[in-house]
């Protein structure tokens, strides 16, 4: 069985350190945008040097101007803060928009980058995890991870520098002065770590249950056939309700933690202008101090006040991102069960024997599916699979594409093991037909062509012809441009099945696999697919999978399949002359026919 994501990822997220997430995320997001970021940074020095400066001008301002009342200086120190106000904002438009260039390309490359490798996995991956929580992956985390990152930089260069400048221009003006502002600050650090720790614990939290929420609306909209017909709206309703209701409880415990750092900073930052204000203007009022000089300095620590608090908050918005950026790297780190391997040849397949020898499966420790199975299928032969319910038949069909990997023993294909081959070469010689029809929210067209890129109209045609197709897809409102919708809802589930089989007739592989591939058919659809399946399967090895005996009773072999193993092989003439399971199953569905023509079932059976 395929191991699921972790679910409690706030416990992942503690474990792994800050420096080694901002490491990773570097290295495999930022590094390639390295001169993009170069850029940006040259753009933040600009914006922190025009902070610093518009502080600095202040003092020429109120000296030269308004005490001095020099008139030659007005006209210069205007133009001077005109051009640093310029140059300031068309610094701040170009980081803004190469640092939402970037922001959009770590997107991008990852959701490219996690579908890759999601492209990867084993069937069983996306059976134990629900849609949902891998959806969310692609969607929130991946935009949280790009909000921690620009934070980061922004944060970093913007902020950070504009704080240096700013305080450049405060000690100029005044360095005991200076000191004394700022000697509160570093009473802030312990409590924005704590918060930062805190924020993160609980943006995992959210993430979780924001993928369960998308899971149970996937669920309940695919279903509103079932929930309608079952009355169960009410449950459902009290069921996304009670998830949202959790969703909202972590969001507002998150902003309330994030909201912590204002009143920390905005008390220091008070006590920090109430100690220059005191001391400030007790040195202007003594003459040791100018008052351009102050309002300098006054000016610049409260343009250096926004930034800081942008900086206390920036560990906070960092560790949300990181909570998301780990999630998605545990996706990333897991590695697929079924992988090709280094030495895998691709091998053409010629006659399409298929052989399990002495195969035993276990989806997991507690559900054994296959024992010790033995089966042949000969080359340009029909074999059918029969049995009861969960005795096998579909982790059968499901092991020859390897979608799973045997435990022990082995599935050959003319004799070649199919571990040793490519997935290109194995997978492209199968055709599949499933009883679960998957159609995607396309044309028709499309839907047919799904796997055999190039094929022309004319061949379409032909596989829906074969399929029983044509004529329910040209009385459709655009024929083969008509839109099927989500999983091909707009059209019925037989007229479903017909265009899996006609995708499975355009495939023309060599072996085909056919799981209930006629049991969504009416009678006569039935009978015009059966005769097109007997016309596709001549000199192809197919793989049947029946419930309906009536439908395999011509062919080559029938393996009869029971609590994963094979209990009676042989055609339908000798299992039934044989007397055991298959001839119960047979004379159970054929019962009613027997009675009303006043014979045996055996007889029946031999008869036809």
């Amino acid at each position: 069985m395929a191991p699921q994501i972790p679910r409690d990822s706030s416990t992942l997220t503690q474990n792994t350190s800050t420096v080694a997430l901002m490491r990773r995320l570097a290295r495999e997001s930022i590094r390639p945008y390295l001169w993009w970021i170069v850029a940006a940074f040259v753009c933040m020095g600009l914006v922190a040097a025009t902070t610093g400066m518009s502080a600095w001008l202040m003092e020429p301002v109120i000296n030269k101007v308004f005490v001095e009342k020099d008139k030659l200086l007005l006209v210069p120190i205007a133009i001077a803060v005109l051009a640093t106000f310029a140059i300031k904002g068309f610094a701040n438009y170009g980081q803004s928009v190469t640092m939402t260039y970037v922001g959009l390309r770590i997107i991008t490359d990852m959701q490219h980058r996690l579908f890759a490798h999601m492209s990867k996995f084993e069937l069983g991956f996306f059976h134990d995890n629900p849609t949902g929580n891998l959806i969310s992956r692609f969607t929130v985390d991946v935009n949280m991870m790009r909000a921690a990152v620009s934070s980061a930089i922004t944060g970093l260069g913007k902020d950070a520098l504009s704080v240096v400048a700013l305080v450049t221009v405060m000690f100029i003006q005044d360095w005991m002065l200076a000191l004394i502002a700022f000697v509160v600050f570093p009473a802030a650090v312990i409590p924005i770590v704590r918060i930062g720790q805190r924020i993160r614990k609980v943006t995992a939290d959210t993430q979780e249950e924001m993928g369960q929420f998308a899971t149970i609306l996937e669920q309940t909209f695919q279903g509103a056939r079932v929930v309608k017909a079952y009355l169960m709206e009410e449950y459902e309703k009290a069921r996304v309700k009670a998830i949202a209701e959790r969703i909202l409880a972590l969001t507002f415990k998150a902003t309330r933690i994030r909201s912590v750092a204002s009143p920390i900073m905005e008390t220091l930052g008070g006590v920090a202008v109430v100690l220059v204000i005191l001391y400030g203007g007790f040195r202007v009022i003594e003459d040791a101090m100018d008052p351009g000089s102050f309002f300098s300095f006054i000016t610049a620590l409260l343009l250096a006040y926004e930034p800081m608090k942008r900086l206390a908050n920036l560990n906070a918005a960092l560790q949300e991102g990181l909570a998301s950026a780990d999630r998605v790297f545990t996706l990333l780190d897991r590695e697929p069960t079924v992988v090709e391997r280094p030495d895998a040849r691709a091998f053409v397949i010629e006659g399409g024997e298929i052989e399990f020898r002495d195969v035993t499966f276990s989806y997991d420790a507690s559900q054994t599916a296959l024992r010790g199975l033995t089966l042949r299928v000969p080359a340009g032969k029909m074999a059918a699979l029969v049995g009861p319910s969960g005795g096998g038949k579909s982790t059968i069909l499901n092991l020859i594409p390897r979608f799973y990997d045997v435990d022990t023993g082995s599935v050959r294909i003319d004799g070649h093991d199919v571990r040793y081959m490519t997935f290109a070469s194995l997978r492209g010689a199968i055709g599949l037909v499933s009883q679960e029809i998957i159609l995607f929210d396309d044309t028709v067209r499309a839907n047919i062509a799904y796997g055999r890129e190039g094929a022309t109209e004319a061949e379409i045609v032909v596989a829906a012809k074969g399929a029983a197709a044509h004529d329910f897809i040209m009385e459709l409102p655009k024929g083969y441009d008509t839109e099927v919708g989500q999983r091909g809802v707009r059209i019925s589930g037989g007229q479903r099945q017909r265009l899996a089989i006609a995708r499975a007739m355009l495939k023309n592989a060599p072996i085909l696999l056919l799981d209930e591939a006629t049991s969504s058919l009416d009678t006569e659809s039935e009978r015009q697919v059966q005769t097109a399946l007997a016309r596709l399967t001549q000199n192809r090895t197919t793989l049947v999978i029946a419930h309906r005996l009536s439908t395999v009773m011509d062919a080559d072999v029938i393996h009869v399949v029971d609590r994963g193993r094979v209990v009676e092989s042989g055609t339908h003439a000798e299992l039934v002359a044989r007397d055991g399971l298959y001839a119960r199953l047979y004379a159970m569905q054929f019962a009613d026919e027997a009675e009303a023509a006043g014979m045996p079932p055996v007889v029946v059976a031999v008869a036809e």
